[in-house]
């Protein structure tokens, strides 16, 4: 799908700001992606219910990626997030060529089962006054 017009530059990870495995994740990412790519927002805030809703993805639970112009969901977001940061964490991407359906049937058990797993928290992320400027 297009990049709207109005959406923030460069990619934006649209994240599960009650999850702590998810949380985890931004962590993650924040701490290989030194040139500072990723601008962050959480689904439940209001840049992410703006950005799921021009994407048609409402109700969606999923770490969401939108960049390059385009919007990327479960494990090609994954992937294409780790094609970005430091490392060999790229490697990774050369996973994008298998299906899919069959790298999403693995997330989804992940995501099924995730805040038995890895807990909830009682609300999104506040970030450091450091890494303020990149969540929306």
């Amino acid at each position: 799908m297009p990049l709207p017009e109005s959406d923030p530059a460069g990619p934006v990870v649209l994240f599960d700001g009650v999850c702590n495995l998810c949380d985890a994740a931004v962590t993650f990412i924040i701490d290989r992606d030194a040139d500072a790519v990723f601008r962050f927002a959480s689904l439940q805030s209001e840049t992410g219910q703006r950005l799921t809703q021009q994407y048609g993805l409402e109700n969606e639970d999923t770490v969401v990626l939108v960049a390059d112009g385009r919007c990327y969901v479960r494990s090609t977001a994954a992937l294409r997030i780790a094609r970005r940061l430091d490392g060999a964490w790229p490697l990774l991407a050369a996973l994008l060529v298998v299906p899919a359906s069959l790298r999403d049937a693995a997330y989804r058990f992940i995501a099924r089962h995730r805040y038995r797993w890895f807990g909830t928290r009682d609300a999104c992320r506040v970030p450091t006054p450091e890494l303020r400027r990149r969540f929306l």
